[in-house]
């Protein structure tokens, strides 16, 4: 399925690019294969097939295939999905996503950084992408224990200026 795309290995995964942008990654797993649109949010989706893995994921979509059969009898859907991407990525379109006052705050992590003015002031200084990680780990857990040990096991890189990757 020649659709004008350069591939390219990208964490391990064929990746096509169109000029420097990822437009759509092959994902493989136990029970399925995907193909990943970075910009799927953006897609029509008139078939119905397109799946938010999950909902913290704001701009991806997949369309997952669990047979070589499946793929083959839906080439020509796949290929108008891939095309749109392209599409997408021609006209410059960009998903909105959610800025990091959106992500609410956990009250535990909100008494720490009441309590502690240099850890407020390290957890500002971060980017905002290193903020939303933490925010995002920290509200996961439904019980406080487990929300308040992942506060103080973060709080040395934070200090640092570091991720939750990092």
């Amino acid at each position: 399925m020649d659709c004008g795309l350069n591939e390219e290995l990208k964490r391990g995964c064929p990746c096509y690019t169109y000029g420097k942008a990822n437009i759509v990654l092959i994902h493989v797993f136990k029970k399925y294969c995907a193909l990943l649109f970075f910009k799927g949010a953006l897609l029509n989706d008139p078939h119905n097939l397109l799946i938010q893995q999950t909902p913290n994921v704001q701009a991806a979509r997949q369309l997952r295939f669990i047979s070589t059969k499946e793929i083959a009898t839906k080439a020509d859907i796949i290929k108008a999905y891939i095309y749109e991407a392209i599409e997408v990525e021609r006209s410059g379109l960009k998903v909105t996503l959610k800025k990091t006052e959106d992500y609410p705050i956990p009250e535990v992590f909100q008494k720490k950084l009441a309590a502690m003015p240099h850890l407020k002031k390290a957890f500002e200084s971060l980017t905002p992408g290193r903020q939303r990680a933490y925010l995002f780990y920290f509200s996961q857990p439904k019980q406080l224990k487990t929300q308040e040990t992942r506060i103080e096991k973060c709080i040395p890189k934070i200090l640092e200026g570091k991720g939750l990757h990092d």
